[in-house]
């Protein structure tokens, strides 16, 4: 998501390095922080008028008790509320920073006074990927002791898993543990978090109200008038202001004998609406399937007509189920829910039994297997409110803006199946590859999977499936940048002649010199599967040479098997052909996270 106001400027007085970190400040920002950045700026111009320096004017904000809103997300959700409660704090003067877990300077823990923790929990239990190393220093033993600090955490997480918001938990009681005095009880948002999370937020705002004294010499917010008066003010698209995104292409990219289809989108995509960088994602809000909804309310005995009221807004059972309701995705609550009204033994047992069991269930069915599977009556007013809202869905950018101009483009993978005769799809593939001329989208920064600045570092690029979609951004990037680094992509896929994405533009630029090392890994072409974590270890040697000689590793794809094979293909990477232990392998590697050298986008 980017928030850059994005006037046409004939000419700037900043250098490039400095456009592109002024970018990077304002992604995100809602209107509150783009106006405090814009009042700053100006007090600081006016503080320089007088005779003032930057550093002078900023002193007495510094000396302040400050309050610093940490942020460890995973999708964005947990930065925006970061971000909006730092903005909240700093209009009404006083002294705060939202950070990322990422770009945390460990060594200000020991001096922190007031925190605010938001954070996500990804995979099994874990932190964010950015967020690792932040975690890793709170746990161990160079954690400080923390006796003055007041703190307060919101977890972010998805209670259809195991571990429910696990990551927030332990940072919540490690804190505790290291001396610091909870503000409140830690709140567990599940994945419709908007309610609690503002509320959670006011409190932080009043906790800080009446512990922090403003500044007197805070800048104050002021409207900075656009410099050509006749030029329209444009905000760039946002989760929630979303732009409506013509589809100029869509292109199955695999073979007729594949049977997992592949497409490619191209998508029109204006500069002053979607700045992106490779790495990037794009958000995109879909509809459900009309037959999917329609099958709901068959087997429910429901009129989609009907009107139906929830949270203060009425809209048709049919607007409900279509653009406002997950109706793909099975959630623990609904599941929960649903065996309350059923009179199926099997569905108790599945509820009070194996926990992996009911995982495996909410992984793989949808709404409408629950429904026929287990039947029971909902009434459409009970439906609409136990079913989670509608989310966007997030895809890598598989372009560069410097090779594509004002498009960018999409590798999305079909979810298309039957199950007992009766179809089922992915509700946003299906939405994408449909002949859908429009989308609402918005762009999602993805800050922990970017390029390197130096364009002489060599890249290692690991992925399978869709999970190759950035690095073809990557590598348009480097190219129109003139970049002199080696290119290494692994890739994994099922066949050879059907699933090898973007096999012509691979294979033109390693023909080009552009791609200097291409390793394939097709796991069905023989008896044995083969995955790109064994040609990793069968590569090793030269690998490690690659990595010793200063490589960046990236590593893109699915987060439950392919993400832990192929660390663990790396820990024996570097104890083979580095001579690390198994302990010193790790350290290695966490050595490389916090060096931004090891990256990993999973999902």
């Amino acid at each position: 998501m980017s928030a850059v106001p994005a006037l046409p400027l004939p000419s700037t007085p900043l250098p490039e390095s400095r456009l592109r970190l002024l970018t990077e400040l304002t992604q995100g920002l809602d209107a509150g922080a783009l106006l405090y950045v814009s009042g700053y700026a100006a007090g600081l111009a006016a503080a320089q008028r007088n005779g003032h320096t930057a550093v002078q004017s900023s002193s007495h904000a510094a000396e302040r008790e400050r309050a610093t809103v940490l942020y460890a997300s995973h999708t964005g959700n947990g930065r925006r509320i970061a971000e909006k409660l730092a903005a909240s704090l700093e209009s009404r003067g006083l002294a705060a920073r939202a950070v990322a877990a990422g770009e945390y300077a460990t060594r200000d823990l020991a001096q922190e006074r007031l925190l605010y923790l938001v954070a996500s929990t990804h995979g099994d239990g874990d932190p964010p990927e950015d967020a690792r190393a932040f975690f890793d220093f709170l746990l161990g033993r160079k954690a400080p002791r923390l006796a003055s600090l007041r703190y307060a955490v919101l977890a972010l997480g998805d209670s259809s898993y195991p571990k429910f918001c696990e990551a927030a938990r332990i940072a919540d009681e490690r804190l505790a543990a290291l001396g610091a005095t909870a503000i409140t009880a830690r709140v567990d948002c599940d994945i419709d978090f908007e309610g609690a999370a503002a509320t959670w937020s006011e409190t932080a705002l009043q906790h800080a109200l009446e512990t922090l004294k403003p500044g007197g010499d805070a800048p104050r917010l002021s409207i900075v008038p656009p410099l050509r008066a006749s030029a329209p003010v444009v905000v760039a698209a946002t989760r929630d202001t979303p732009f409506t995104a013509e589809v100029l292409a869509r292109q199955r990219i695999t073979g007729r004998a594949s049977d997992h289809p592949v497409m490619h989108l191209e998508i029109a995509a204006p500069a002053d609406q979607l700045a992106y960088e490779p790495g990037d994602a794009v958000g995109v809000w879909h509809h459900n399937p009309s037959f999917l909804v329609a099958r709901i309310a068959e087997v429910q005995q429901l009129d989609l007509a009907i009107p139906v009221s929830h949270a203060g807004e009425e809209r048709s059972l049919g607007d409900w189920l279509t653009q406002h309701r997950e109706v793909t995705r099975l959630s623990r609550p609904v599941l929960e829910a649903h065996a309350a009204r059923s009179t199926a033994p099997a569905l108790r047992t599945l509820i009070q039994g194996d926990a992996q069991a009911r995982a495996a269930v909410i992984r793989d069915w949808q709404i409408l297997d629950l429904l026929e599977t287990y039947p029971a009556q909902w009434s459409a007013e009970e439906l609409v409110g136990a079913l989670r809202p509608l989310a966007p869905r997030l895809y890598s950018i598989a372009s560069s803006r410097l090779e594509v101009g004002d498009e960018l483009h999409l590798t999305v993978a079909t979810v298309d199946y039957e199950r007992e005769g009766v179809r089922r799809v992915g509700a946003a593939s299906h939405f994408l590859t449909s002949e859908a001329p429009e989308l609402r989208v918005y762009i999602e920064p993805n800050t922990r999977f970017r390029l390197p600045a130096d364009g002489d570092r060599d890249l290692v690029m690991i992925g399978a499936g869709t999970g190759v979609a950035p690095y073809r951004a990557f590598l348009q990037q480097r190219s129109a940048d003139g970049a002199r680094g080696r290119h290494w992509l692994l890739f994994g896929a099922r066949r050879f002649s059907s699933d090898f994405l973007y096999q012509a533009e691979w294979l033109a630029a390693r023909k080009r010199g552009l791609l200097q090392r291409l390793d394939l890994a097709a796991s069905r072409d023989q008896a044995e599967k083969i995955y790109v974590q064994h040609r990793l270890r069968e590569q090793g040697a030269e690998l490690w040479r690659w990595i010793a000689g200063g490589a960046s590793l990236y590593v893109c794809g699915d987060a439950t098997r392919m993400a832990p094979d192929v660390h663990a293909a790396l820990v024996d990477v570097v104890q083979t052909h580095g001579g690390h232990s198994d302990e010193s392998a790790q350290a290695f590697l966490n050595d490389l996270v916090a060096e931004r050298r090891y990256l990993r986008d999973v999902y």
